[in-house]
């Protein structure tokens, strides 16, 4: 929740197309007409949706309304939204079916806390919130989403998960994919937890590793471009 309309304008005036990458810039509701005039080449994004298509849910935002608005992405899941706002994994999966309806691809983001990585329970979280997804929308419509690995530990606190640990997530991620019928090759898994500058290079040379949620480093935008040059050379 970061943005005004003259801050924008300065972050935006810092942006340009990276080739061989592809950019995309979630923002806050209000600020989704501002970023219909950006640089040529970044794709647009939300950073929640409703579940609901239309009706009597005030305060509520559809899909329908962010496709209205030149939208392609939105995120789904994020881990603030799971820890302050109870979202659950089916409201997350519900969420996801919403946006696929309406031709938005859902970027659906799982990850474990501190306490839950201590107790050796990774890939059981991981799995159980796949699972959700999986079940709502079946293999072949899971097929069509990006998925984010946040580890909730290292998400605003500085700390990042190390490439290695990043890789042996990502790469669980798809291995569970494909056994449960998913088309895993085809689907980008982005790594979301304190993406910068100093490391993106190193989480990017991962194999399985095949992009970053970037947070607190995309209001910078010389940050930013450093990180999306990284994945370009990646």
């Amino acid at each position: 929740m970061h943005g005004s309309l003259v801050s924008n304008a300065k972050l935006l005036s810092g942006m340009t197309d990276v080739p061989g990458v592809e950019v995309v810039l979630c923002v806050p509701y209000p600020y989704l007409e501002q970023l219909r005039q950006r640089p040529a080449g970044l794709a647009l994004g939300a950073q929640d949706v409703s579940e609901y298509a239309q009706g009597a849910y005030t305060g509520e935002v559809s899909a329908a309304m962010l496709v209205d608005f030149g939208c392609r992405y939105v995120i789904v899941g994020h881990s603030e939204r799971r820890a302050l706002f109870g979202d659950d994994d089916m409201s997350v999966a519900r969420k996801a079916k919403a946006a696929l309806a309406t031709g938005l691809v859902p970027i659906v983001c799982v990850g474990e806390t501190l306490d839950e990585r201590d107790a050796g329970l990774v890939h059981a979280v991981i799995a159980r919130q796949l699972s959700a997804v999986l079940q709502l929308l079946g293999s072949q419509a899971l097929g069509g989403v990006v998925l984010a690995y946040e580890p909730i530990w290292a998400i605003g606190t500085g700390r990042s998960a190390s490439a290695a640990q990043a890789e042996e997530v990502h790469a669980g991620i798809r291995a569970w994919l494909l056994a449960h019928g998913v088309q895993a090759a085809s689907i980008r898994i982005l790594y979301g937890g304190s993406v910068k500058p100093e490391n993106a290079a190193e989480l990017f040379s991962m194999p399985s590793v095949d992009g970053g949620l970037v947070g607190g480093a995309s209001l910078v935008a010389d940050d930013f471009m450093a990180i999306c040059r990284a994945a370009a050379t990646a």
